[in-house]
């Protein structure tokens, strides 16, 4: 049987002909891939050609510097692997060859099993960034689409789905657990239709009072109610032209169904407390994770609103069931939080591979790029750690444990606004005692997971009288 590595080339660009003849005999007879060889800088260029998957560079050149050969290979194939040669002296070059874009670097004399295995890391990401790029290519010209990642039968027939609805003028109801992509899968229905230059206006319906989502999704004129000091208008006069996204429809309040209903059925919205309604040409999807027709069918959701919202049902598969896609969502989220950080990465190795492919991924996709984005951060090399992996996978399965009621006392003279006050404080000191719990006093990744700045949870710790370490 022929070995696939022959139809990988590798580069070695090395003035050394000792260190020129020993890599390929190493790559060549005992990792089976092809060889070619440049004794300087301007050569090695003419010779990077697009059949090469991975470059050896030695930073030592006699024409010109491997920093300058490295620039120049970016600049004509930012995606090529290319791998430091290195002396001891020059660690600190090379680490900063790693943040002009090099892939990994490796110190001389290097034992060969670690140089073959990192070559092959290097091929396997080559080839899983062509990989997506291709799937990219085929899923369509529009960024939320070519952000479906996936080549699992089940989310291709999801992306044909997406394609042939999104002409159309029918009201897409989109169903999936949470973490499974349901706003973006919104925002490519959108931008493959003919409203694609019109705005798409998304709504969170169960971030808001039923007062306050009211107005927000219909408008109100100014004095309708207690603090209506101005005119406004609602999201779906915003939307006009466009798309309306209802995420989570399923926690709409009983009255606003109603309501909503009319407005699909007439196109027409009327701001509280105006007079007169509007004509509006909006495009409506919507989003749950509650078996909306279960619910509809028990009285919980007005059948005959499931109904208009469910004209075409797109279900999206969870990250359990499509698990031959992990290795291209893990290299997306990689590549993405390698950028953010500024912190070069290598592809997993097939342990911290093996615990991730075992994981039940629960919160789907959106919980698989937290633990890849905090296992980047955390990673102290260029490598991420199975210890690390497993730390992150635990915590994951132990959400922050959610505070208790709020009891407040009420002392006598209190305003009820002193009150109310009192209560947001003491809710507020709950919830980062609770996280800081979780994180084992980690500030860093509790002021992540309440949404704030460092600064403003460490005055809020003083605040309290907290102590970093409520673990």
């Amino acid at each position: 049987m022929k070995n696939e590595n022959n139809l990988k080339k590798i580069l070695v660009i090395d003035d050394d002909p000792i260190e020129r003849r020993l890599l390929t005999t190493l790559l060549g007879k005992v990792g089976g891939y092809e060889v070619l060889t440049a004794e300087n800088g301007n050569l090695g260029l003419d010779r990077a050609v697009e059949s090469v998957g991975v470059v050896l560079l030695d930073l030592q050149l006699p024409d010109i510097s491997g920093m300058e050969v490295l620039q120049k290979l970016k600049e004509t194939r930012p995606q090529l692997p290319v791998i430091i040669l290195t002396g001891v002296t020059d660690v600190q070059k090379a680490v900063e060859a790693t943040k002009l874009g090099a892939y990994n670097y490796l110190t001389k004399p290097f034992e060969n099993d670690h140089l073959l295995l990192t070559v092959r890391h290097a091929l396997e990401k080559n080839d899983l960034l062509a990989e997506m790029e291709e799937l990219r290519q085929r899923a369509g010209k529009g960024p939320a689409l070519s952000r479906i990642l996936g080549k699992s039968d089940n989310i291709q027939e999801v992306l044909e789905q997406i394609k042939k609805v999104a002409n159309s003028t029918l009201t897409v109801l989109v169903q999936g657990e949470t973490g499974t992509g349901k706003e973006l899968v919104a925002r490519a229905l959108h931008e493959e239709s003919p409203r694609r230059t019109k705005p798409f206006v998304a709504i969170d319906c169960g971030a808001l009072a039923e007062n306050l989502l009211e107005s927000e999704l219909f408008g109100h004129e100014k004095g309708s109610f207690t603090g209506a000091d101005r005119k406004k208008e609602g999201q779906l006069v915003l939307a006009q032209g466009g798309t309306l996204f209802l995420d989570e429809v399923g926690n709409l309040p009983v009255g606003l169904q109603s309501k909503l209903l009319r407005v699909l059925q007439e196109r027409q919205v009327r701001p509280v407390g105006a007079e007169k309604s509007i004509p509006i040409d909006v495009r409506f999807i919507a989003a749950t994770n509650a078996p909306l027709e279960e619910e509809a069918k028990a009285g919980k959701f007005r059948q005959d609103l499931y109904y208009r919202f469910a004209e075409f049902t797109l279900k999206l598969p969870p990250l359990r069931d499509r698990k031959e896609d992990l290795p291209l969502l893990i290299q997306h989220f990689l590549e993405e939080a390698s950028v953010e950080f500024r912190k070069p990465v290598s592809p997993l190795g097939e342990e911290e591979a093996g615990i991730l492919r075992n994981y039940s991924w629960p919160g789907n996709i959106r919980e698989l790029r937290n633990v890849v984005r905090q296992a980047v951060l955390l990673a102290s090399g260029s490598s991420l750690e199975a210890s690390t992996v497993k730390d992150l996978l635990g915590k994951s399965k132990s959400p922050v444990e959610t505070p208790g009621p709020v009891e407040v006392p009420i002392l006598p003279g209190q305003s009820l606004k002193q009150i109310a006050e009192n209560a947001v404080e003491e809710a507020e000191k709950q919830a980062i005692r609770s996280v800081l719990k979780s994180t084992k006093g980690n500030k860093s990744q509790a002021s992540k997971i309440l949404k704030t700045d460092y600064k403003t949870l460490h005055v809020k710790i003083k605040k309290y009288g907290l102590k970093s370490s409520e673990e």
